[in-house]
């Protein structure tokens, strides 16, 4: 198939599919220099990239879900941790919505003086300072400057 029908048939701009070959996502087939041609799984992989994506990989994490073939190679404890990982955040949007509804319909004269609220607000701090140290948290091989 030819760049135009591969993104026809999976919605995707021409551009895009030029950028996931250019990360290595996808292979085209055919001569350098002539116009794009790929293979029919090539659907199938976009499909597949499509979901990376939603489930929230990173095109890096996807990239490595592929065989050089193209056939997909998904590591199952790396779906495992995802599906854990998008479990806690459904709790906490769960948490944070119930806390925003209350908020809404509380009976209190002000949110200052809600007890729910004041919870609401403590947890929102605590999750944003966990979030400022996790990301001031050097990572392996980084190093901080001498001041």
């Amino acid at each position: 198939m030819d760049i135009a029908e591969v993104a026809r048939r999976s919605g995707l701009r021409a551009s895009t599919l030029r950028f996931y070959e250019e990360k290595g996502l996808i292979h085209s087939v055919g001569n350098p220099g002539e116009r794009r041609r790929f293979a029919p799984g090539v659907l199938d992989q976009l499909a597949l990239i499509a979901l990376g994506q939603s489930a929230g990989f990173s095109l890096d994490d996807i990239r490595s879900m592929f065989l050089p073939s193209g056939e997909p190679r998904i590591d199952r404890e790396v779906l495992s941790a995802k599906a854990d990982e998008l479990d806690a955040m459904v709790q906490r949007l769960k948490a944070m919505s119930r806390g925003l509804r209350h908020a809404a319909a509380c009976p209190a004269p002000s949110h200052s003086q809600c007890p729910s609220f004041q919870r609401l607000l403590k947890a929102a701090a605590a999750s944003a300072l966990q979030r400022q140290q996790t990301v001031a948290k050097p990572g392996p091989g980084l190093r901080r400057k001498p001041a």
